[in-house]
């Protein structure tokens, strides 16, 4: 097995660094279980529609606009008034308040989601390429399972037992949201946001390619060894970025009211599959956005990440500031295709041509072992900035 041929290579070093890893990740994570927030303490509160907007919302963590844009009413309408004279039924509201519950943070999930991705990091910058095997065994480096084992856990406990909030795409909403008014805490929302940046930049789309729930499931559906033609087949970095830059520009006209005069409108909204996570489909959109993407998932590298997700367009922004990430030694290619190949996007592709532009990577370690003369590499910018200035000397 070569998990287990990887594992006999390792270097004393690397255990050790491993067992460390693997004990203060599960540290992290156990801690922050016992430290994460009642995600449930809304749930003692009964609502009525004789109570006011300026009642209800801060009870949800919501401004008044933002509740009054949930229950379909003027984002000016009067927030003292009780909610039975502006019309809203009992079963309105109970809708509501269930779907904006359903946004509260689980504050574990931070936790889980900085531990996969110092997890992925570590791996792919030092336990991947076991000190002990030479370039004839390559084929032993970075084996899947660990990947598979981090991706199952990030879907597993940071999507279906927790929830859906928080999760990248959400902290880039958000943020945008709270310009509007619908957020009474855009700082909190803000740091929400730089911390998935943070993530981000650490590690070339860690966040992204080991940590999101999301993501992780559309991996592991595409992971699965069936239709491999098709799989073959990319798509077109030019559609699938134009079509995801279009969705964003879209999602701001309509949120500050430039297009449709409704400000505060959400085309995110209806296409959230992070409702999955919580089975809450209020739109008949957001069911249809899962099952075309699981299906699509089968044939197709990460297509929500790569056709919608806003996060997904940032992160692929930041991949020109990341501190590591996967780095092409030119003057040792070759230019053989062997990593061409083996990526499942034309981000390699982009790298070889030196392409300022080039597709999404998401650190997913399919080319780190298929080069045969060894010049992929997982590493830091600033050590392979080093490594030039001893060339040169």
């Amino acid at each position: 097995m070569k998990l287990v041929q990887w594992f006999k290579l390792l270097s004393r070093r690397q255990k050790l660094i491993l067992y460390m890893t693997l004990i203060l990740g599960t540290l992290i994570i156990l801690f922050g279980f016992w430290n994460t927030d009642d995600t449930q303490k809304h749930d003692t509160i009964e609502f009525t529609t004789s109570m006011s907007i300026k009642e209800i919302a801060p009870q949800l963590g919501v401004t008044g606009k933002a509740l009054a844009r949930e229950l379909n009413l003027p984002l000016d309408v009067g927030k003292r008034k009780p909610l039975y004279k502006l019309g809203v039924t009992s079963d309105e509201l109970s809708h509501v308040v269930h779907h904006l519950l359903s946004h509260v943070d689980a504050t574990a999930k931070y936790y889980i989601f900085f531990v996969i991705v110092i997890f992925g990091l570590i791996y792919l910058t030092i336990l991947g390429r076991p000190g002990n095997a030479s370039l004839n065994h390559k084929n032993t480096w970075y084996p899947r399972l660990p990947y598979i084992i981090f991706l199952l856990i990030s879907l597993i406990f940071a999507g279906f037992y927790l929830g859906k909030s928080p999760n990248p795409m959400e902290g880039v909403v958000k943020v945008f949201k709270s310009t509007v008014g619908l957020y009474p805490d855009p700082g909190f929302k803000l740091l929400a946001f730089l911390f998935f940046v943070m993530l981000a930049v650490v590690g070339n789309k860690l966040i992204c390619g080991w940590a999101c729930p999301f993501g992780a499931l559309q991996e592991l559906i595409y992971s699965i060894p069936i239709l491999r033609k098709l799989k073959k087949r990319k798509l077109p970095f030019a559609l699938t970025n134009s079509i995801r830059v279009g969705l964003f520009i879209i999602m701001l006209l309509l949120l500050f009211g430039i297009v449709g005069g409704r400000r505060g409108f959400v085309i995110y909204h209806y296409m959230n599959p992070f409702n999955l996570f919580n089975m809450d489909f209020d739109h008949i959109f957001i069911l249809i956005t899962v099952v075309v993407i699981v299906i699509a998932s089968f044939m197709t590298y990460r297509p929500f990440c790569q056709f919608i997700c806003p996060f997904g367009l940032i992160s692929w922004i930041l991949e020109r500031l990341s501190i590591t990430r996967v780095q092409i030694d030119m003057e040792t290619c070759t230019r053989c295709g062997a990593c061409v190949n083996a990526c499942p996007t034309d981000a390699t592709k982009g790298m070889l041509a030196d392409d300022p532009l080039a597709a999404d990577c998401f650190s997913c370690a399919r080319c780190l072992n298929v080069c045969p003369v060894d010049a992929i590499k997982y590493e830091s910018i600033f050590k392979k900035k080093k490594n030039r200035e001893e060339s040169a000397n």
